[in-house]
C-alpha cells in the first residue's frame, strides 16, 4: 500500500459531482481520463434513457464497465485501454516526426 505521502489530491467530476480523492502522481493522467470515459458514457445514457436519476445512470455505467471488464468477445480494448493506446500512438508519432 502507498503512504499518504506519496499521493496528491485531486478532485474528479463525475455526474455533475465533485469527488476528493487521493491517488499516485503518476497516475493522474489515466485516472483523469477513465472519468472523462465515464462521464461520456453516463451522458450517452441520460440520452437514451430519459426519465431517470443520475444514480441510476451511475450504476448503468457501472455495470457497463464491470462487463467490459470480463467479457472478452472479440479481444477489443476496452474504452480506456483503447484511448491509452491512442495516445500513445499520437505521443510516438509525434516523436518519430521530430527526426
Amino acid at each position: 500500500m502507498y503512504s499518504m505521502e506519496d499521493l496528491i489530491p485531486v478532485t474528479l467530476w463525475l455526474a455533475g459531482r465533485g469527488y476528493r480523492i487521493r491517488i499516485r502522481k503518476q497516475d493522474e493522467a489515466a485516472v483523469r481520463l477513465a472519468v472523462k470515459i465515464a462521464d461520456e458514457r453516463i451522458t450517452e445514457l441520460r440520452s437514451s434513457f430519459a426519465g431517470k436519476d443520475d444514480q441510476d445512470f451511475v450504476a448503468m455505467c457501472l455495470l457497463m464497465y464491470a462487463t467490459d471488464q470480463v467479457t472478452d468477445a472479440d479481444n477489443e480494448l476496452n474504452p480506456v485501454q483503447a484511448a491509452l493506446v491512442s495516445r500513445m500512438k499520437q505521443k510516438i508519432d509525434r516523436v518519430l516526426d521530430e527526426d
